[in-house]
């Protein structure tokens, strides 16, 4: 007797070769941009229209003559694309790629807190949600914070939120005296500062690079501070052969294309596991893009006085940005 094959279980898995096709088809289709963050995984970092961190992607965003912009990222990202693009279809290939700063800093509550301080005003770091950025006065990320920081006059009071590392360091580099909301980053709380000495035992010319939301300890032992975009540039103007990176892996990608010559390692977290990878960027897959260009779906939608209330903050800093 003949056996009746399974004819979904005989057909081959779509290969990444099809998704990268699919996707570049569906770009010209839709008039799409794809807009990517570092922390991406490397297949979609190389074919994003535009790769890089917060402010590079938000610029990117707010220039955009594409019809449909598709984020691969997280979802205060795609909200910022919205907020500057109310009428663009904005997609996010999952909706659960969320950041732990941004659910740590819930809109009710800060403005409780905030309410607690008048006199001060709110700059949130973009890593927030859109309700948050619509009761912020400035928003800002870790390339420009101490840029638009260094705007502010002397005489006015101000809220930091919600990255308490990031506030510190800017509080530290520029003097001012914040008021500092206490969340932090899943990622780059995690990093072991014992390891890391270790580390630079092992490799004694090695630079260690770190992000401003890694927790003081760290900052203190680092021999550069800066943005993704910043440590980019860093790696690849040093004369240094190797940098121990500690911020999310997915920028490693980028570092050793700009610097195929350079061994970089990954700052290791304390616990034995992978906890130095957000796990909210790598929700994103080919497969998940692929599928949210052809559905177009997930789409961002926001209520249109958040969107408003939360442009002139967005705004404030990109005209900030200039000077």
């Amino acid at each position: 007797m003949l056996a009746i094959k399974n004819k979904a279980a005989s057909k081959k898995p779509e290969t990444k070769e099809f998704y990268i096709s699919e996707i570049n088809r569906l770009k010209k289709e839709l008039n799409a941009v794809l807009l990517a963050h570092f922390y991406q995984e490397p297949d979609i970092q190389d074919i994003a229209d535009h790769i890089g961190d917060s402010l590079q992607l938000a610029q990117a965003a707010e220039k955009t003559n594409a019809d449909v912009i598709v984020f691969a990222g997280v979802h205060f990202m795609a909200e910022t694309a919205k907020i500057l693009n109310p009428d663009k279809l904005v997609l996010l290939p999952d909706m659960n790629a969320g950041c732990s700063l941004a659910e740590g800093c819930p809109a009710d509550l800060l403005k409780k807190f905030k309410e607690k301080y008048p006199g001060h005003i709110l700059i949130s770091y973009i890593n927030c949600s859109a309700e948050v950025k619509a009761i912020s006065d400035i928003i800002c990320t870790s390339s420009n914070a101490e840029k638009i920081i260094r705007q502010i006059p002397e005489s006015q009071k101000i809220i930091f939120a919600p990255d308490k590392n990031l506030g510190r360091f800017i509080a530290k580099t520029t003097g001012r005296d914040m008021v500092l909301w206490h969340g932090s980053c899943i990622v780059h709380e995690t990093f072991s500062e014992k390891k890391i000495i270790e580390l630079k035992l092992e490799h004694p010319g090695a630079k260690l690079i770190a992000h401003p939301e890694c927790e003081e300890n760290i900052l203190n032992n680092a021999d550069f501070i800066g943005s993704t975009s910043a440590l980019l540039n860093y790696v690849a103007e040093n004369a240094a052969k190797e940098f121990i990176v500690a911020t999310e892996p997915g920028i490693l990608h980028q570092m050793q294309k700009k610097s195929p010559d350079k061994v970089f390692i990954q700052a290791p977290p304390e616990a034995n596991c992978s906890c130095n990878e957000c796990p909210y960027m790598k929700l994103n897959t080919l497969e998940k893009l692929y599928m949210c260009m052809r559905d177009k779906t997930p789409e961002i939608i926001l209520d249109r006085r958040i969107q408003e209330d939360a442009l002139i903050p967005i705004k404030r800093m990109l005209e900030m940005s200039k000077k």
